[in-house]
């Protein structure tokens, strides 16, 4: 390793408003070095790297705390144009790559070879020809360098999507300068033989020099490709070692190791359930960013059933897909019926109710009062809050029930509130959670699928939002299906967690199992539990 350092990053810190998602995190990359960045969804990694790459939304946010320096010299970048001449590449998530052009083109897109006409001497640079073959040999050199095999002619958007994945790193390597190259989640698109080539690959260029930062929740790449290993968790780097002096148990630990402060204990009860509410056979949802491909899973009557996973494994499409808000398939049984897939209407008429994860896009009439949105889906589904006359031909909304209603969830949930008619829009995320909680409880739900619950608000409503859920448990008897990214709040008040990875359940734990347990099954690896091994394929 070089005594001098490719990139130090000194303090970072960095908050959205009032939410602080970096604190004083320390980075450090030498040049030919893999650095493996890992931590769950939200633990800041992605922030941290658009800090460093100069993204608008850092600066249009307030920008950052901290120093950056690249190769000894203080940077900071406000665009990533200006990253990009530094020397460092950056490959997304997300594509970015042009569908209509061919990998050539993609490859040395804005710095494509030309050569010369006359036409230039009359008119200048703009009317020079592209030296197409020289284009082609140098996105050859680069694909090669990777270690692949992909058609340089061939258009992307005939591509399959591993060879896309190759076409963004190729174009980065290409360029003269890369000295730094960040790799946010490359392997989640590849099988198995393409990730392989891919970890190769980036042992090749970490040996002519480039720093890599590896950003994976693939827990066995980290430690097969990987120089060291550093654990994001809530904005603070909480371990950081050599990758041969760890385990995936320790990382795993550090990821999601933690206590949430201000909840509420539990007791340690073992409670038993004798009785499935919910039959799930072969589930497939097509819902965007979302995998759910063949999910088979019981819910025991009573019980608060927790389900976990990484980003997109699946675990919001489950709900989403038995509400019949996106398309599914499989069977669904709910209490001994088939419950038919694809149709808002019936799951809430059999006694099921959804908090949904997008509560102001799905759970909320925004410009409406407190009130109204509370009993909205009960007088639509049950008929609740309405005046009959001339036996019931005639019905019309009782306004008198539902204040009297919202007033008694006001109070109830601690809705911070001018009045009960106060328009949605106008009231904290924390607030809004609370009055999609309202709503589902004015169903007298039999079974409650609450998505993301805690999402974008603070850790007082977090607590009162998950004091009101464990509530509703134990003394209305009611089964609560709560998907989170939260494992922690999860395990303060679940009996069981289940976990989805790659469209599946991995395995299903008791709530008291050591968090590592979980942290493994959602990094795709094994776990022994009280239940037996779990095995992830």
């Amino acid at each position: 390793m070089s005594s001098t350092s490719l990139l130090r990053m000194e303090g970072i810190s960095k908050s959205f408003f009032e939410n602080q998602v970096l604190r004083n995190v320390n980075l450090k990359l030498e040049k030919g070095e893999i650095l493996g960045l890992v931590g769950e969804n939200g633990a800041g990694k992605s922030t941290l790297m658009n800090i460093l790459f100069g993204l608008p939304v850092i600066f249009e946010t307030g920008g950052f705390e901290g120093k950056i320096y690249l190769e000894e010299q203080e940077v900071r970048f406000t665009s990533p144009l200006q990253a990009l001449d530094a020397g460092i590449g950056m490959v997304h998530q997300e594509f970015s790559l042009i569908p209509g052009f061919t990998a050539v083109e993609n490859i040395v897109l804005n710095r494509e070879s030309t050569q010369y006409n006359f036409l230039v001497e009359i008119f200048g640079e703009r009317l020079a020809t592209l030296d197409y073959p020289k284009m082609t040999s140098r996105a050859t050199k680069a694909i090669d360098r990777l270690g692949v095999s992909i058609d340089p002619e061939m258009v992307v958007s005939e591509m399959p999507v591993g060879h896309k994945q190759f076409t963004e790193i190729a174009r980065e390597i290409e360029k003269e300068n890369t000295k730094l190259l960040v790799l946010d989640e490359p392997t989640a698109v590849l099988t198995e033989s393409e990730a392989k080539i891919l970890l190769e690959a980036m042992k090749r260029l970490a040996g002519q020099g480039i720093g890599i930062i590896f950003i994976t929740h693939r827990l066995q790449e980290v430690l097969d490709v990987c120089d060291r290993i550093v654990v994001l968790r809530d904005g603070e780097i909480t371990l950081e070692k050599k990758a041969s002096d760890t385990t995936l148990r320790e990382i795993a630990t550090a990821m999601v190791g933690r206590k949430i402060e201000g909840l509420t204990e539990r007791s340690s009860e073992n409670r038993v359930f004798k009785s499935p509410i919910m039959t799930i056979e072969h589930l497939w949802v097509d819902m965007p960013g979302e995998t759910v491909r063949d999910v088979n899973l019981e819910v025991y009557e009573g019980e608060i059933l927790g389900i976990g996973g990484l980003a997109g494994q699946g675990k919001l499409g489950i709900a989403n897909g038995i509400m019949g808000l996106y398309p599914a398939g499989g069977k669904v049984a709910f209490q001994g019926k088939p419950l038919p897939l694809n149709d808002p209407v019936t799951p809430l008429k059999s006694g099921i109710a959804f908090v949904s994860e997008d509560r102001r896009g799905v759970g909320l009439i925004l410009d409406e009062g407190i009130a109204l949105n509370i009993a909205f889906t009960a007088m639509q589904i049950h008929e609740l809050f309405l005046k009959r006359i001339l036996g019931g031909l005639v019905k019309w909304r009782d306004d008198q029930a539902i204040q009297q209603a919202a007033r008694e969830y006001i109070k109830m949930l601690a809705i911070k509130c001018v009045h009960e008619n106060q328009k949605v829009r106008e009231l904290s995320g924390g607030n809004q959670q609370k009055v999609c909680l309202a709503r589902a409880f004015a169903l007298d739900p039999k079974l409650l699928f609450v998505s993301e619950p805690t999402r974008g608000i603070d850790i007082g409503a977090k607590k009162l939002v998950l004091d009101m859920i464990y509530q509703r448990n134990r003394q209305f008897g009611t089964t609560i299906v709560m998907t989170s990214s939260e494992l922690e709040e999860m395990r303060s008040i679940c009996d069981r967690i289940a976990i989805v990875h790659e469209g599946k359940i991995a395995g299903i734990l008791p709530a008291s199992c050591d968090s590592s347990e979980f942290g493994l099954l959602l990094m795709g690896a094994k776990s022994s539990s009280e239940e037996g091994v779990v095995s992830v394929g």
